[in-house]
């Protein structure tokens, strides 16, 4: 099934060289100029796999439009671009459910790396899970179905992002082993990202807000300090 891909970028010749490399990729590509639009397209046609959000967007902003997004649809990837580079931005971008941020100029194939990529991850595109994997891992007072990509706490549903929900799969697979952040990095968005190390920190500090009962004091997210995380059941 091919991607489907929503670009929403208000500069004409920046959305225009995007879309083209996107199909010229096999992905079916939508265009909008403006968040107001990329909400409409989003409200009537099938569901996008990826949603790549210019930040300076006449009207709503793009971290608005990725709030908006990310409140009511936690399965699509959405990459920011933006022309800055200031490390607040780069965290606000992350911090508000983004899965990816990459400023301007940027290389076309490097997008559409981190595209593929990110399609691999939240789901319609990703391989078949192995016979192997048991679908619901138990770890303490959590539960992880694999089947429904789901969280529980408690038998409580958590609501997670494609990406977070990697995260924790990979903590259970690894439960109480220290895990550097390269390698957490590496296990969830690929070997050949590109981006920086800190994106792990940003998406461990959603993941205390949504799991931890005191997120400021953490029981199962736990800092290894100079190395990385240790997930504790």
């Amino acid at each position: 099934m091919a991607k489907r891909v929503l670009v929403v970028e208000d500069e004409a010749p920046i959305r225009e060289l995007i879309s083209l490399n996107l199909r010229l990729s096999d992905c079916q590509v939508d265009e909008a100029e403006s968040a107001e639009k990329a909400l409409t397209l989003i409200e009537t046609n099938q569901p996008y796999d990826v949603a790549i959000l210019d930040v300076m967007l006449p009207g709503m902003n793009g971290f608005s439009l990725c709030e908006t997004i990310r409140r009511q649809n936690n399965s699509i990837g959405i990459i920011i671009l933006s022309a800055k580079s200031q490390e607040q931005d780069k965290i606000q971008g992350l911090s508000i459910g983004a899965d990816d941020y990459m400023t301007k100029p940027f290389s076309v194939s490097e997008l559409l790396a981190r595209v593929e990529a990110l399609c691999r991850r939240v789901g319609r595109t990703a391989p078949e899970q192995t016979s192997q994997q048991a679908d619901r891992i138990q770890s303490g007072i959590f539960a992880l179905d694999r089947k429904s990509r789901i969280l529980y706490k408690r038998d409580q549903p958590i609501d997670l992002t494609q990406v977070e929900f990697q995260i924790m799969e990979l903590f259970f697979e690894n439960q109480g082993t220290a895990m550097v952040r390269e390698k957490i990095l590496e296990g969830v968005w690929g070997e050949n990202y590109f981006g920086d190390v800190k994106i792990v920190d940003v998406n461990i500090r959603r993941l205390r807000m949504k799991i931890e009962d005191e997120p400021s004091s953490p029981q199962h997210i736990l800092t290894v300090w100079g190395y990385g995380y240790r997930w504790k059941g």
